[in-house]
């Protein structure tokens, strides 16, 4: 039998390898030996550590160890090219991001075959998935350098803009950090994964000859200590980041209180939910690209499968049959699946979680087949036998093991997927769309594909929720995450509080009292746990009326009625308009009122302010239905919907200056957006926003929406911080706490806004549109298939 004969046979693959000669041409032009790329120059070699073919061991280079005096250089060009940078018209940014796309294209097999080589990664994947979206970022956002001035009129860039990323997706994370940063007018310095920074100096190098100007992009290798060295730099305004959870909250907690902008696109255990009357043969080639795909080693891997009990046998045995036809081996192997992991330490850290998920009962099915003996290569695992509480159903293992759970019911399907800290991405098997679009919304997770996986784009954006990160990389989102309101730049520090009067000795001595405000939890007013009260005065230091002093079980009890009433962001946003309304209008026939409280509580005529809370409350009563998504055309065979989503529970503590309007100007734009509120009013006059009770409890707000806790504002504000069940914290305050605040958030890492000692004048107009309400809401961007 002839040889072709016995192929079509066998049906077995041959080998096709790819050449690497181009790409050691390139290495050997450089003397296999790399220094930085810093203000448009190659620097000496330094201190260096060997950057390996993970596939084979090999030495490919030697790297340059970043150091401080390093960084300060990086730091020192990119500051001196940013004005001028900046001041370049968008259509002369979008030139260099142009030149830079169609250099990529040019070059795009040295550097998939690059990429392959320092990353492990199939050369399928390099040359058919990263590299042409590399190139699709540069062009998408050489298009948003010309149309910023339309698009973000009242917005500038940061500045200098430090970028740290991992080794799991190398050029491709660069593009999706440098593309943004340049169309908006920043300037960067960029730090490689230690694993693989190859392809980021070939970049320097095409950045080099497309005659980019000097220190617009800087390239820093190192390892850990030089990405503390970008994160803890005074002279950087914003850090963005890809990596894990861990080093991910250090960056949270290393950044607390410095006004840093931020970006976290951090790990993920994304569910991939399989119906029973989902095509299972699509589905199950969906679930080998959703988690086999580079290894294993993606943030937004479909790791956990989750199929209905009724098909889970047919499935499961369907999914063997498929691991068995999966090749493992060299990854220059056009006819390979699966390349090498990125090094030994990832490799040894697998089979660890592995054992442990073993000992905890879990059963490991490896196919038949052979593995190159030499090099960081693992078969593809499916596990079983797990609960939700089994290690290798929580913990990001980041390698190929998938773990499969069974359900019976939506809702217990629902319920699983969402029981993780994570929520980056999640997958929807099911003929049904009905049952598909009922299941996305209610998925905790930035970005949800239905009837496929893996879909990206530079027009739609990326990011997660909860443990996830914040902010989003590519589409409009990721565009503003680069640029930050041009008015933030005039803001001078709040005004000194004015002393407190002296308090009487003993209040009960004080005269009469007004009845002492309780705390209002849950639709119902209640006494504070503590059993404590605060005397509260007017400027002359005479007790006025005596409030609650809220503790860290009254914000417990808050936070749980925030929760319960959750179903508050599903009531359609008509109806959420109707009760703002409601409440403005019966706000309004109390004004004399309100007015009067204001000035027995500060000495000032409070009859503006009301007018003022009245109007902030109709304008986003406003916005409750308009402030809405957009649907995206990427170039694939679907529509992406950009779906407006609330953080979830909010935490507010207001400012201690204008006692209505300093709450109602931050608690507004969070209901309107569908968020539920624990509310810490002005800790020296809460009494405006105690008698809020009864103009809340007739104006048809469901219980639970907002809560009232009163108290030491700091004090209360790090038990928000620092609670889990709190999806987003909002304080204006002394730049000491705003720092305490943002450090002690990263239990869970909520979203924050804090004033940092700055004076927001919230009676201002542009309070009362799209800047509060970006900060209440986050977007989930979700794949539908589309078209033929």
């Amino acid at each position: 039998m002839n040889k072709i004969a016995q192929v079509f046979q066998s049906l077995d693959y041959g080998p096709a390898p790819e050449g690497p000669d181009q790409a050691n041409a390139w290495l050997d032009s450089h003397g296999r030996k790399f220094g930085h790329f810093i203000d448009g120059t190659w620097t000496k070699p330094g201190k260096t550590f060997a950057s390996d073919n993970p596939a084979n061991g090999e030495k490919l280079a030697d790297i340059t160890e970043g150091t401080t005096e390093d960084v300060n250089t990086a730091v020192k060009a990119a500051r001196a090219a940013f004005k001028p940078w900046s001041a370049l018209s968008g259509y002369e940014r979008g030139k260099y991001l142009y030149a830079i796309a169609r250099a990529i294209q040019k070059h795009s097999r040295l550097f998939a075959v690059l990429e392959t080589m320092d990353n492990g990664k199939p050369i399928r994947e390099s040359r058919d998935v990263d590299i042409p979206l590399v190139a699709r970022h540069f062009y998408h956002h050489a298009g948003w350098a010309q149309h910023l001035s339309r698009e973000f009129p009242d917005a500038v860039p940061y500045g200098v803009c430090g970028q740290i990323i991992p080794w799991n997706f190398p050029l491709l994370m660069l593009a999706w950090k440098i593309a943004p940063a340049l169309a908006a007018g920043n300037t960067v310095i960029l730090k490689p994964a230690e694993f693989t920074s190859l392809t980021a100096l070939l970049f320097a190098e095409i950045c080099e000859r497309a005659g980019l100007p000097k220190g617009v992009v800087n390239i820093v290798t190192g390892q850990g200590e030089t990405g503390q060295a970008i994160v803890s730099h005074d002279g950087i305004d914003k850090i963005a980041f890809t990596g894990s959870t861990e080093v991910g909250k250090a960056i949270r907690a290393a950044t607390a209180g410095t006004g840093k902008g931020l970006s976290l696109e951090l790990g993920g255990k994304s569910p991939y939910i399989v119906f029973e009357d989902a095509d299972i043969d699509s589905a199950i080639e969906g679930l080998v690209d959703a988690i086999w795909f580079n290894q294993g080693q993606v943030c937004c891997a479909g790791s956990r499968l989750l199929v209905q009990e009724s098909i889970e046998t047919r499935f499961i045995a369907k999914l063997k049959t498929r691991m068995a036809s999966l090749r493992v081996g060299d990854p220059l192997d056009k006819s390979i699946d699966i390349g090498a992991l990125v090094a030994p330490v990832q490799v040894e850290r697998i089979r660890d979680l592995m054992k442990r998920g073993v000992a905890e009962g879990a059963v490991v099915y490896e196919a038949d087949g052979p593995v190159p003996a030499k090099g960081c290569f693992l078969k593809p695992a499916l596990v079983t036998n797990v609960s939700p509480a089994n290690t290798l159903v929580a913990e990001e293992i980041f390698g190929p093991v998938l773990v499969a759970m069974s359900f019976r019911t939506p809702e217990e399907a629902v319920a699983l997927a969402n029981n993780t800290k994570y929520g980056l991405a999640a997958t929807i098997w099911s003929e049904n769309i009905n049952l598909a679009l009922d299941i996305a919304p209610k998925i905790k997770a930035g970005v949800v594909w239905i009837n496929g996986t893996n879909n990206f784009d530079a027009a739609v954006g990326f990011g997660g929720y909860k443990e996830s990160g914040f902010g989003r990389e590519g589409g409009r989102e990721g565009m503003s995450a680069y640029l930050k309101p041009a008015w933030e730049k005039e803001l001078k520090a709040a005004p000194a509080a004015k002393p407190a009067p002296a308090k009487a000795e003993n209040p009960l001595d004080s005269g009469h009292l007004d009845q002492t405000a309780k705390m209002y939890i849950g639709g119902k007013q209640s006494r504070p746990d503590s059993a404590y009260n605060r005397a509260v005065l007017d400027p002359k230091g005479q007790t006025i009326g005596e409030v609650g002093e809220g503790n860290r079980k009254d914000i417990r009890n808050a936070v749980e009625a925030a929760r319960a009433a959750l179903s508050w962001s599903t009531t359609a946003a008509h109806t959420r308009a109707q009760i703002l309304y409601f409440l403005a209008e019966n706000l309004d026939y109390r004004r004399d009122e309100f007015a009067a409280r204001i000035k027995g509580q500060t000495g000032e005529d409070g009859t503006n302010e009301v007018a003022l809370s009245v109007e902030r409350l109709f304008a986003f009563a406003g916005w409750a239905d308009k402030y809405d998504g957009a649907v995206h055309n990427p170039p694939l065979r679907a529509v992406a919907a950009a779906m407006v989503e609330p953080l979830g529970v909010m935490g507010i503590v207001a400012p201690p200056s204008r006692p209505l309007l300093g709450s109602i100007a931050l608690i507004a734009p969070a209901l309107a957006m569908g968020n539920t509120v624990v509310l810490v009013p002005s800790a020296q006059s809460p009494l405006s926003i105690t008698d809020l009770y009864q103009v809340i409890e007739t104006s048809d707000v469901p219980n639970g929406v907002i809560n009232i806790v009163t108290g030491d504002s700091v004090t209360l504000a790090k038990t928000l911080a620092e609670h889990d069940g709190v999806d987003g914290l909002w304080f204006a305050g002394s730049a000491e706490a705003s720092a305490m605040v943002e450090k002690a958030s990263i239990t869970n890492l909520k979203q924050t806004w804090t004033s940092r000692g700055l004076y927001y004048d919230l009676a201002d107009r542009r309070f009362e549109g799209d800047y509060f309400l970006s900060k209440a809401t986050q977007v989930k961007n979700v794949w539908i298939p589309y078209g033929a």
